[in-house]
């Protein structure tokens, strides 16, 4: 039996979409506005700001930085967190707590509070991360922390994980052969959510990148924040650039998430 929805969800959920997308499309029309100033609509439009600010070598430069780093944290979130949670859910349910705390922590911890205690911790510490990408991809790895575990703890307690590592080691399976095969396509979806949650807060994440590594190693951010003192027309040029990056990887890697799936289901059931 159907219900309706209760007639207040629709005005809800229309105010709430508005007023997520008018400051993107404010923005977005700036960005192609001559003028904005003296009328309440812009004068006329053009792409000479958006051709401008990608004429620009460093736009590239600071592009593809950005892009590899925030790979780098979603691998190297995928290898620590994902077996961490799943040995955690199978094997060592009394450390849950425990883990739920740190997921938690780093909501806690202001970047720039972060980012000091990290610079006087491996300052200390004979390894080469003082003044590296090295400290930025480590402190990204613990700043979301949150956005990895939790999706794939939540997707980990919706199975029935046991008895498919119980089914899988019965049918002669090791234990890194269950985690590949089995677990991993059953938690995919976990995973892919986590994935896209790092990903997006590490390519826009402006404050430890411009403290830890600042313009020894120039990130989108920081280059967009440059830009906002110059012209900010440009700079809105920028943001329209990186909120599109952001939506096609997204939208990409759900893609082939879904071809996964469908794939996997085709073939358990020609």
């Amino acid at each position: 039996m159907n219900r309706k929805l209760p007639f207040w969800r629709i005005p809800v959920i229309a105010s709430f979409a508005l007023f997520m997308m008018v400051p993107v499309a404010a923005t977005g029309l700036f960005s192609i506005s001559t003028r904005w100033d003296r009328t309440l609509w812009p004068e006329s439009f053009t792409f000479m700001w958006w051709l401008k600010v990608m004429s620009h070598s460093a736009f590239f430069d600071t592009l593809l930085n950005s892009l590899w780093i925030a790979f780098l944290t979603v691998a190297l979130s995928l290898i620590l967190v994902v077996p961490t949670a799943f040995l955690t859910h199978t094997r060592l349910p009394q450390a849950k707590p425990f883990l739920e705390f740190l997921s938690i922590v780093p909501f806690c911890l202001p970047g720039v509070v972060l980012a000091i205690s990290l610079i006087r911790l491996y300052s200390k510490v004979p390894l080469p991360l003082i003044n590296t990408p090295n400290i930025l991809i480590a402190a990204y790895v613990t700043i979301t922390l949150p956005f990895m575990y939790r999706p794939v703890m939540n997707t980990l307690q919706s199975l029935d994980i046991l008895s498919l590592t119980e089914a899988s080691e019965t049918l002669g399976a090791n234990s890194f052969q269950t985690f590949a095969f089995v677990v991993i396509p059953n938690i995919i979806r976990g995973v892919t959510s986590g994935s896209l949650l790092v990903f997006s807060a590490v390519f826009a994440e402006f404050v430890l990148a411009n403290l830890l590594v600042g313009t020894r190693l120039k990130t989108f951010p920081i280059y967009l924040v440059e830009f906002t003192r110059l012209d900010a027309r440009q700079a809105s040029a920028l943001s329209m650039l990186s909120f599109a990056i952001v939506w096609i990887i997204t939208l990409s890697v759900l893609w082939i998430a879904a071809r996964g799936r469908n794939a996997s289901r085709e073939r358990s059931h020609p």
